[in-house]
């Protein structure tokens, strides 16, 4: 069985669907402005990782996984003003930046992607309906959810009043009844992207866009909904307000699952503050997609990621030896102790050390391609293998080892290297190399 856990209950419970035979599931996905770093591919791949064990445990055509992509933003309208082009030009490059980036890693297409621009007559419906039973008002053009109003908001952040606000940034402004209120509509200037609605020309907030896209695609209430630690408080804070009051209390989602960050460091990696790597740039750089996907996949999904070079050399020196212990076997049937691992919240720490115990090719192939792994033949994967790069990319995870003081893997690498006729040599400078 599939436990989760539920940032709303804060604590791990058992998967039961709703639905056994439609399983729902809805992921915020892009807003397509810029090129995805490496923090925005982890969501993209724990998610895409989730929906695998999902299909798995509860059969291939069990899930309706849907992740949108917002593509009109205040970001977008900005950075086509300062292209002088149409906004479109702009998200449809980015969209297929992200889908050819993400595809790289392993990341398998949603069943459903919508798009907030085509969405506009869902999100006015249901704008319209909050006015009407008292959740949403009218002020100057823009149309605001009355925070007061519901009860229960704050419930999945579980922040007071103060730390709202201050978390929301809300803007100050004259025409809202409460400084926490947020925008649910708001007017676009002559020669902005806008649409009709009874409120004037505008385009809708970002936080309606969810609301109505997943019970336009999945239902009023579906059982999971996934996305970044950071969209805690406000979006889901936002979303689940505006459906709950819409749908006569009825919960906007079941299950509520959030990733943690990567980081450079300190600070969770992100554009602005700019110490962002992309997987565009790491794939230039000759690594393998599989290689970066391992090394998000290397701590649990809740947990802060380091992005370092070390951890992209151990991930792929993991990946020769599980390529090299599977070698060109067919699939076999997945190992029961690593799919235990994998359903217990996606413990992929656990699942990979499990992994990596697997005697039988067949089983080992069939369980890593559960985590998007080993999808290639021997063949692909070292094609290149033992050139200057690969060979630093090794003598790297070696060190790693050493200073975790993982001797026996250090010595695994010193030997396979010894194997392929690379001899390491250790000195007060660092480790060199030399072909025998």
């Amino acid at each position: 069985m599939i436990r989760l856990y539920d940032t709303m209950a804060r604590e791990k419970r058992p998967f039961v669907p709703l639905n056994k035979q439609r399983i729902t599931m809805y992921v915020c996905g892009p807003t397509v402005y810029g090129r995805a770093h490496i923090g925005n591919a982890r969501p993209a791949v724990v998610f895409d990782t989730l929906s695998r064990l999902i299909r798995h445990e509860f059969g291939e055509q069990s899930l309706v996984y849907a992740r949108n992509v917002t593509d009109v933003d205040d970001k977008i309208i900005n950075s086509a003003k300062e292209e002088g082009v149409d906004p479109s030009v702009i998200t449809e490059r980015y969209e297929r930046f992200y889908l050819e980036d993400m595809g790289a890693l392993g990341v398998r297409p949603p069943d459903i992607a919508p798009h907030a621009t085509q969405e506009i007559p869902a999100m006015i419906a249901l704008i319209g309906e909050l006015i009407a039973k008292g959740f949403a008002y009218e002020a100057e053009g823009h149309v605001l959810f009355s925070v007061p109003s519901d009860p229960d908001y704050g419930a999945l952040s579980r922040r007071d009043r103060e730390q709202m606000i201050a978390g929301a940034r809300v803007e100050v402004a004259p025409y809202k009844r409460d400084p926490a209120d947020f925008v649910l509509w708001k007017p676009s200037d002559e020669g902005v992207v806008g649409w009709d609605s009874p409120w004037g020309r505008g385009r809708p907030g970002w936080h309606i866009e969810c609301s109505a896209m997943i019970r336009a695609h999945l239902g009023e209430t579906i059982d999971i909904h996934g996305g970044g630690l950071d969209l805690i408080f406000p979006h889901h804070e936002n979303e689940i307000a505006q459906s709950r009051c819409a749908h006569g209390g009825l919960p906007l989602a079941r299950f509520w699952v959030h990733n943690g960050f990567v980081d450079m460091g300190a600070e969770k990696m992100s554009k602005s503050l700019g110490n962002v790597i992309t997987p565009n740039e790491l794939l230039a750089e000759g690594h393998k997609g599989e290689t970066l996907r391992l090394a998000l996949l290397s701590a649990h999904y809740r947990q802060p990621l380091p992005w370092t070079e070390q951890l992209i050399a151990q991930s792929k020196a993991t990946l020769d030896r599980l390529y090299r212990a599977a070698g060109d076997a067919e699939l076999g049937d997945v190992d029961p102790a690593f799919v235990d691992a994998l359903a217990d919240d996606l413990n992929t720490p656990l699942a990979l050390s499990r992994l990596t115990a697997i005697d039988d090719p067949a089983s080992l192939k069939a369980s890593a391609q559960l985590l998007g792994l080993l999808t290639m033949s021997p063949e692909e994967w070292f094609q290149g293998a033992g050139d200057s790069g690969d060979i630093e990319a090794r003598i790297a995870a070696r060190a790693d080892a050493k200073k975790n003081r993982d001797f026996a893997e250090a010595d695994r690498i010193r030997d396979e290297l010894k194997a392929e006729g690379i001899l390491l040599e250790d000195g007060p400078s660092g480790t060199t190399w030399r072909r025998e």
